[in-house]
């Protein structure tokens, strides 16, 4: 199988570390966050992992100044795509909020990329109080996946939907 980039996003509580566990289960999986180095500064500041609305705009006013330092965001994102494409997982999935940030991922991966909207009744409307959050509606994504299934059913449909983007994607039978 050819590789495929699938950059996730959606708003916080939508479901996209369990569609990427559920993928893992039948694919050969990478799951990687634009936010993951952010965090290890974070912590050095005193957050403990809260995902409250606070929190949650402590971390995206800290990437934004990241961004806009060194870039560190997507260096780290870079260095686990080059991982990705030497190593033996087939699908990377790259959680990204923002719509700029994405397409500056986008312009660096060579290997087939889509982009894959998540969303929930109840939490797509919900104000986190960060633009980071609360603006992922505003990009154009090639995919959206509806997760307002139970967890068993959510399996299931997530998988066959993740196997006809794949199958399209890849030209995988």
């Amino acid at each position: 199988m050819k590789k495929l980039v699938i950059v996730i996003n959606g708003k916080g509580g939508v479901g996209k570390d369990t569609l990427c566990d559920f993928a893992g289960r039948h694919f050969k999986v990478r799951n990687v966050s634009a936010i993951t180095p952010i965090k290890d500064v974070a912590r050095q500041f005193g957050w403990n992992g809260e995902k409250d609305a606070k929190a949650r705009k402590f971390l995206a006013g800290l990437k934004q100044v990241c961004v806009e330092y060194n870039d560190l965001p997507l260096r780290y994102l870079s260095e686990e795509y080059g991982q990705f494409l030497v190593g033996p997982e087939e699908l990377l999935f790259v959680h990204i909020r923002e719509g700029q940030e994405i397409d500056k991922f986008k312009r660096i991966v060579e290997t087939p990329c889509i982009t894959l909207l998540v969303s929930r009744t109840g939490r797509d409307e919900l104000c986190l109080g960060n633009a980071s959050d609360d603006e992922v509606r505003n990009y154009r994504y090639d995919y959206e996946y509806r997760n307002d299934k139970g967890l068993t059913e959510a399996e299931t449909d997530f998988l066959l939907f993740l196997d006809e983007v794949v199958k399209k994607e890849t030209g995988r039978e």
